[in-house]
This record gives structure tokens, C-alpha cells and sequence, in this order.
């Protein structure tokens, strides 16, 4: 870990926590972050740069809730602030590549934990056949929801419902095991 990542996610969880002082700071440390990173890859259009800025830090603002404070936290900001850019290349209608040297370290995956096969199973083990088919079908095995509906003779609308309730329960048994 960075001592720039280690900073702002400590930054980060405190204002997580209630402290706006450290809030504060941790927003304009990241707009440094995010000016240097968008005056990278637009240098035609410098006066962009600052309109995306604040787009992302508003967008990492509302979103900050979604933020998994086990992972690393400039990861995180980073896909927000590219997400941004592809944003705005698109209403400019501009099609651009990126290096994808740039985005190496954020690409290299943690060995699975061996573990996570197991609870996956149990987990699902306690949802109804109905639930637990549907939930393999389309989240597993990678079926539509209209080809999983039709599986299992309901409608795409009845199986989107479906799935939704039996990740909502499968979320909550989670954090039940977790806590």
C-alpha cells in the first residue's frame, strides 16, 4: 500500500465517521490526484479539466456509501474518475483508447480465498430451489434473465423479481454470518 492510498483511506474512513475536517482534507488531496490525472489525458482540452474534477469529487461524494472500506480506497476513486472521462468523451463524442499500462495495478487479481466456494455454497443451500436455481442461472452460469425465466416457466419480469429478492436474502444472511 501507497503512503498516498494509506493516507487517504485513513483520510476517508474518518470522514466516514463524522469528522469534516478530515473529509475536507481528503477531498482536496484526491482533487490534486484527480487535476493531475485528467490533465494526463486531456491535453486538448485543458479547460475541461477542472469541470471534471468536481464532477468526480461530487459523484465520490454521493457514492461514497458504495465504497468497500476493505479495498483499497484510490482504487475505487479511480474507476469513479475514469467512469467520469469515458462520460465525457462520449457526450463530446470523442473516441480515445487508454494506455493500459496505466491501469496495471488495478488490474492484477488477489488469489481467491479457498474458502469462498464453500460459503458460496452454503449460503445458497439456504434459499428456496426456485431462488437458488435462478440466482445460478443468470449470477453463475451468466443466462439472461429472460432465458432463466423461461427455464423455470415465468415471465422475465417475475424472474428480474425473483433474483432481487433472493440476493437481497442472500446479502442478508451474509452479514447475519459476518457479524
Amino acid at each position: 500500500m501507497t503512503d498516498s492510498e494509506t493516507r487517504l483511506k485513513a483520510l476517508m474512513l474518518r470522514g466516514l465517521d463524522g469528522d469534516t475536517a478530515a473529509y475536507r482534507e481528503c477531498l482536496a488531496l484526491l482533487g490534486d490526484r484527480l487535476r493531475a490525472y485528467f490533465m494526463r489525458r486531456m491535453a486538448g482540452a485543458p479547460g475541461d479539466v477542472e469541470d471534471l474534477v468536481q464532477e468526480t469529487l461530487l459523484a465520490v461524494h454521493l457514492k461514497r456509501s458504495t465504497w468497500d472500506s476493505a479495498q483499497p480506497f484510490t482504487a475505487w476513486a479511480h474507476a469513479v474518475a475514469r467512469y467520469k472521462l469515458i462520460d465525457h468523451w462520449r457526450r463530446r463524442k470523442i473516441r480515445q483508447t487508454l494506455p493500459i499500462e496505466d491501469h496495471v495495478e488495478f488490474l492484477v487479481a488477489d488469489e481467491p480465498d479457498p474458502g469462498v466456494g464453500l460459503e458460496l455454497d452454503r449460503a445458497l443451500a439456504t434459499l428456496p430451489e426456485r431462488q437458488r436455481t435462478l440466482v445460478s442461472d443468470v449470477k453463475l452460469t451468466g443466462l439472461s434473465l429472460a432465458e432463466a425465466g423461461a427455464r423455470m416457466g415465468i415471465s422475465e419480469g417475475a424472474a428480474k423479481v425473483a433474483l432481487h429478492r433472493a440476493l437481497k436474502a442472500l446479502a442478508e444472511r451474509m452479514r447475519r454470518a459476518d457479524g
